[in-house]
């Protein structure tokens, strides 16, 4: 990944650190499922949950008010605080029991038909210690419209470098 000096950098500098430290566990993993004809995934959402980046900029960029989904950070507080999608939240991170506590804590607050899109990005989408069990604790929860944002690579790579907008700071 190329990384051109300035503010953006540091995000993706960061977003390397934090991903070359996490412990992978097969915990952070759900089994592979099948059933009838369907194929073996590992990711607990359906192709229908998952929104692409390209695809959710245009959809905050044209979304006002009751429209507007809640966007819910689910990664490192570092990395949301150097840089985040505008508009999202961070209330935990899903990776530790303290964390999925607070995400419990605030998602008993809101509506189950909620607009719910959830991402961390601190590292490939299918080593994310964060983003699985955030999804499957808003399902369990009841919430039934949940989504997860695709970043396939990192926040950094598949949104900061492409120069989607961007939010610093809690």
């Amino acid at each position: 990944m190329l990384l051109r000096p300035g503010p953006r950098r540091s995000v993706a500098i960061a977003a390397l650190v934090f991903c070359a430290a996490l412990p992978l566990s097969p915990s952070y993993f759900p089994t592979p499922q099948t059933a009838g004809n369907q194929k073996e995934t590992t990711a607990p959402w359906t192709g229908a949950e998952a929104v692409s980046a390209a695809d959710f900029v245009r959809e905050i960029s044209g979304a006002k008010g009751a429209a507007s989904p809640t966007i819910l950070y689910v990664g490192f507080r570092t990395l949301f605080e150097g840089g985040h999608v505008p508009g999202a939240v961070f209330h935990g991170t899903a990776a530790t029991e303290k964390g999925l506590a607070e995400l419990k804590e605030w998602l008993s607050g809101l509506p189950r038909t909620t607009n719910l899109v959830l991402y961390c990005g601190c590292c490939p989408l299918e080593r994310c210690p964060n983003i699985r069990p955030a999804y499957k604790t808003a399902r369990d929860l009841g919430f039934t419209r949940v989504r997860v944002l695709v970043l396939p690579t990192s926040f950094a790579a598949d949104w900061v470098e492409k120069h989607y907008p961007m939010e610093k700071g809690l």
